[in-house]
């Protein structure tokens, strides 16, 4: 893992291609995370995201409560990782959290307090602008980005190339429990 701090004109490059993401947050020391497929670039400056969170979700208990969130995108060799949390509420585990119970390493960001997810290959930081219509409505957040990294092994230069490197493409949830890696760059 060489995570790497860029500049943040070329945050939104890192979720162009709908790449399947994993959402992590935090708050009174309880952490979360979750998979997220609807997850999109909204503006390049200051950059903005748009992701869905259901209104029955923890995780949307703890942002809504928190303010921010972390966006991570995993890649092909954490797909049983990310099948795990996608499957169940981290309200069920009875006083443990899905971290501890999945084993998932994290480590600190930068500008907020939830954790980031180890052997993801790009970290979003984000600070959710509040748009209680939105969110209410269509279970819809819009965040600034407030500080973005990535592995420099496949993203560097505001580039993916993943060549030389399966194990680290992101991944796509086509829906069922399947999921496609990213493909060959042309």
């Amino acid at each position: 893992m060489n995570p790497v701090e860029f500049n943040l004109k070329f945050a939104t490059r890192l979720i162009n291609h709908g790449p399947t993401s994993i959402i992590t947050s935090i708050h009174d020391g309880k952490p979360n995370i979750m998979a997220a497929a609807w997850v999109c670039a909204l503006d390049f400056n200051p950059p903005k995201v748009t992701v869905v969170i259901d209104s029955k979700t923890y995780t949307r208990e703890l942002i809504e409560a928190e303010g921010t969130f972390a966006i991570n995108l995993p890649c092909v060799k954490q797909i049983e990782m990310v099948k795990k949390v996608g499957s169940i509420s981290g309200r069920d585990l009875a006083g443990t959290d899905k971290f501890a119970e999945y084993g998932i390493e994290t480590f600190a960001a930068q500008e907020i307090s939830a954790p980031l997810v180890k052997e993801c290959v790009a970290w979003l930081e984000c600070k959710i602008i509040p748009e209680p219509h939105n969110q209410n409505t269509y279970d819809l957040f819009i965040a600034e980005v407030v500080a973005a990294h990535a592995d420099t092994r496949v993203f560097s230069d505001g580039r993916w190339h993943f060549e030389g490197h399966d194990e680290l493409r992101t991944i796509h949830h086509i829906a069922g429990g399947a999921f496609y890696a990213t493909g060959q760059a042309y």
